[in-house]
């Protein structure tokens, strides 16, 4: 059978456009400029005869027409996406990976010498990403993501390790005050704003959480992201409340202390990946689990 299908060029920018709801987005993902992206659009429209998008250029929305297309075009892609992998996921291939920054820099690239060793035709990329919008626009074969779930029900999910969260300081703050941070001065992820309460109320329970929010703690100052934090707890700025993994081998070399040690918070690190993962995907996830196994062996000891 004959398929007469519009250009595929321009039925990838349209889906693009569709699930981002922005053309702008769209045109960041498939490494074109904007105004491509809109001839592709305008492109396909004429050659349907109907309309994909309406409302105005700074606001465009889906018609009928277009919310019926867009989800078989997402299926589709992901098809052909999966049947490529199948057959290009040979030894010697690179692997894009997105994780957060800071677990990239503090646990991941610590440990991927292992993986070269093992995989040297393998060329690992890293990209950081910090939030759901950067993590869903990028062609990755792993995403690393901390969480509670649900996770996507079309991806393989590896469960790595709970997350365990702590306070952690210097060791030139390592004074009596140190079991009691009401006089240090408090550090804050602006990317994790609930560690504080959050560790609080598990480790000493609803009153005294409560009696330490009439009551903060002296000023302290609050970062970006957890990377910057923990460099000024490192400095010994104060006192900050990190996950277990991204401060082990500190706490391991004496750079931080942890007096209270750590509570899990109903999170857990995970690696997602296609539900039929090219080989390179299955041996790096397969690596990546004996690591993680590994890591939360010695943590336990």
């Amino acid at each position: 059978m004959r398929r007469r299908l519009p250009s595929l060029n321009a039925l990838r920018a349209f889906e693009a456009a569709g699930r981002h709801g922005r053309m702008i987005h769209a045109a960041e993902e498939l490494h074109v400029t904007h105004s491509a992206i809109s001839r592709q659009v305008q492109q396909l429209e004429q050659s349907l005869g109907v309309a994909l998008f309406e409302g105005p250029k700074n606001a465009l929305r889906l018609t009928e027409a277009g919310r019926t297309l867009l989800p078989h075009l997402t299926a589709a892609f992901d098809q052909l996406d999966m049947a490529v992998r199948m057959v290009a996921g040979k030894e010697e291939a690179i692997l894009d990976i997105a994780c957060g920054g800071t677990f990239s820099m503090r646990w991941l690239i610590p440990r991927l010498h292992g993986f070269r060793d093992l995989y040297p035709r393998i060329e690992v990329r890293l990209t950081a990403c910090h939030n759901d919008e950067q993590f869903q626009r990028g062609d990755f074969d792993v995403v690393i993501r901390h969480g509670t779930g649900p996770w996507p029900a079309d991806k393989t999910v590896l469960k790595l390790f709970a997350t365990e969260i702590g306070p952690v300081l210097a060791p030139s703050l390592a004074r009596p005050v140190q079991t009691d941070f009401e006089a240090l001065p408090i550090l804050r992820a602006r990317t994790r704003p609930h560690d504080w309460a959050e560790w609080t109320h598990r480790k000493f329970g609803p009153e005294r959480a409560e009696r330490l929010r009439r009551n903060p703690s002296p000023p302290g100052t609050e970062y970006e992201h957890l990377y910057f934090l923990l460099e000024a707890a490192t400095a010994g700025l104060g006192v900050a409340i990190a996950p277990w993994p991204l401060v082990a081998d500190d706490v391991a070399a004496g750079r931080l202390l942890a007096p209270h040690g750590f509570l899990e918070n109903g999170e857990s690190y995970v690696a997602l990946a296609h539900a039929r993962p090219a080989e390179k995907v299955a041996f790096f996830l397969d690596w990546l689990g004996k690591q993680a196994a590994d890591f939360a062996s010695a943590s336990a000891d």
